[in-house]
């Protein structure tokens, strides 16, 4: 019985270090998150500053699996290049080794204090970025905690002559061992908390220097397996396969060589603990540097091996909602916005030639525009599924903005697509079925105010895409534009309907102006969140000009 609570206690004391492990990924994404994506697109200039920010992004996070996981995510939804993406993993893999080097060393004394920190920090301050920044302290604390008990754990199993001799057996057979291992660290996904775990068997004298590297090499293979596994298209799976690759192949070549490996390492620190911690460093160091000026060779074997797959006939099924990302709420909001995009991109598409439509009675191009209608509605249904499922408690301040913004702009895009699939082209199919035509100067009223439909898309994209608040202040003072334009163009159409200079068109042509209207006042709606946060709408809105109004009235 006294072994089994001993093993309990293990098993205890892993979960600590695991779950020490989540708060302080979380603690990062959930307070930087929005600073780490950012920085993404500034240091992939080159193969150095990716290869460096790979690890030092890890060695914040404390998980190359995080780090596998979001540069996964954007490099399957086309912002991160394949061979970038991969010079960033190799810098992960060093920068997870690190994370380990630091916590081998006997600083349990420091655990107290971050913990006693974390939580003052955690609990006292208003701050979001601080009161994770205790979320990340705590975690440090408790990992160093769990290591310093598991060593203690294993005092006793040392003298235990049947597990000593199991995990001696295992060691005798690197292979199973390195399966062992790799199956672990899936399911814990975590490669740092397992090589850890491995390191506290050696220090406790469970396992010899040559079986500790055969369980290293498992828990590096193992790390690449999560972001594989969950990856549901050729292309997401791309960047995982690479790092999995890479890592196999170091895997191969290490296997043979275990204890000549061990006793080379020996000469930095002759126990096995140290050697295992030195292994594990200077195992991703060397496939870094074996492998960062072929990454590009890499990449396009990788896109041979799996090609993209040809785009679904149903525009309507999402494209880049992947659910794996949710754990990574930065990751997942790219994600929601690559779709909102795709949305934005089939409104811009229906509206696109709608002066035509009117002018020529193309009622076959009228039709296919309002068969879209059902197809934006699906696509915005699912983007909004996408952002409930991702939660709140999993968003900092930035990304609860930002949620915000992207569920306005799908419920805009889709109103329009509304406007535009069934009124537009409903009066489109009246005019043609009734025989009306516009004259010359209806045509050219409708083009124009077409165009500054057109031209506020734009800057409604840009307000979508990068917080453009001049942008934003130029989509609200261009709402006065268009209602000038409608009141002028409808005064001129009635006047000439009372003239009997006009061939027809009537309350279609009218209805017509109006819902263009309708139109830019949503693509208007896109700039007040923006504005509103940088304290800058307040008197913005724009009121109708009494002095224009009583004119067209006379």
């Amino acid at each position: 019985m006294k072994g089994t609570f001993v093993l309990f206690d293990i098993a205890g004391y892993v979960a600590l270090l695991l779950w020490g492990t989540h708060m302080v990924t979380s603690g990062v994404l959930r307070g930087y998150g929005s600073a780490l994506r950012r920085s993404l697109g500034r240091f992939l200039g080159s193969r150095p500053t990716a290869f460096l920010f790979g690890v030092c992004i890890t060695a914040v996070l404390q998980s190359s699996t995080a780090t596998g996981m979001m540069a996964t995510s954007f490099a399957a939804n086309g912002f991160l290049g394949l061979a970038p993406g991969l010079t960033v993993m190799l810098g992960a893999n060093v920068g997870t080794t690190l994370i380990v080097q630091v916590m081998s060393f006997n600083i349990a004394l420091v655990a107290p204090i971050l913990i006693l920190l974390g939580t003052t920090l955690h609990r006292r301050s208003d701050d979001a970025r601080y009161e994770n920044l205790g979320r990340v302290g705590i975690g440090l604390g408790l990992m160093l905690l769990a290591l310093h008990l598991l060593v203690l754990a294993m005092a006793p199993v040392e003298n235990a002559q049947l597990l000593k001799e199991g995990m001696q057996a295992l060691a005798g057979e690197p292979v199973i061992a390195m399966l062992v291992a790799a199956a672990l660290t899936w399911m814990c996904h975590s490669s740092v908390a397992v090589v850890l775990l491995i390191v506290s068997l050696a220090t406790g004298g469970v396992i010899d220097a040559p079986g500790a590297l055969a369980l290293v090499l498992g828990a590096n293979l193992g790390g690449t397996l999560p972001a594989l596994l969950e990856a549901h298209t050729p292309v997401a799976r791309r960047l995982p396969l690479g790092n999995l690759l890479v890592r196999a192949f170091g895997c191969l070549v290490c296997l043979p060589l275990l204890h000549p490996l061990a006793h080379w390492l020996a000469a930095l620190g002759d126990s096995p603990a140290r050697i295992a911690v030195n292994f594990h460093t200077a195992f991703n160091l060397a496939l870094a540097l074996i492998f960062i000026f072929p990454v590009g060779k890499l990449s396009q074997l990788l896109v041979r091996m799996l090609p993209e797959p040809p785009r679904p006939a149903d525009p309507g099924l999402p494209l880049y909602l992947d659910e794996a990302a949710l754990e990574s709420a930065g990751v997942a909001l790219v994600n929601a916005t690559r779709e909102s995009m795709r949305m934005a991109d089939m409104v811009e598409g229906m509206l696109k030639g709608l002066v035509e439509i009117f002018g020529k009675d193309d009622t076959v191009r009228a039709a296919q525009i309002g068969k879209m209608d059902p197809y934006l509605d699906r696509l915005g249904v699912a983007i909004r599924q996408y952002l409930a499922d991702l939660g709140s408690e999993a968003l900092n301040e930035e990304d609860g903005e930002r949620s915000q913004e992207i569920h306005a702009f799908v419920i805009n895009i889709e109103h329009i697509g509304d406007i535009t699939a069934n009124n537009l082209m409903e009066f489109a199919a009246k005019k043609a079925e009734r025989g009306q035509d516009f004259s010359a100067d209806d045509i050219q009223d409708l083009a124009n105010m077409h165009m500054q439909v057109m031209e506020s898309l734009r800057l409604g994209i840009a307000v979508f895409m990068r917080g453009d608040l001049r942008a934003a202040q130029q989509l609200i003072e261009r709402k006065e534009l268009l209602w000038r334009l409608e009141n002028d163009a409808s005064d001129r159409h009635i006047r000439a309907l009372r003239e009997q200079r006009d061939g027809g068109g009537g309350d279609v042509y009218l209805r017509i102006l109006r819902d263009l209207k309708r139109i830019h006042s949503h693509l208007a709606a896109l700039a007040y969140l923006p504005l509103e946060r940088a304290g800058l709408l307040q008197g913005r809105l724009v009121q109708p000009n009494t002095t224009t109004l009583a004119e067209g009235k006379t």
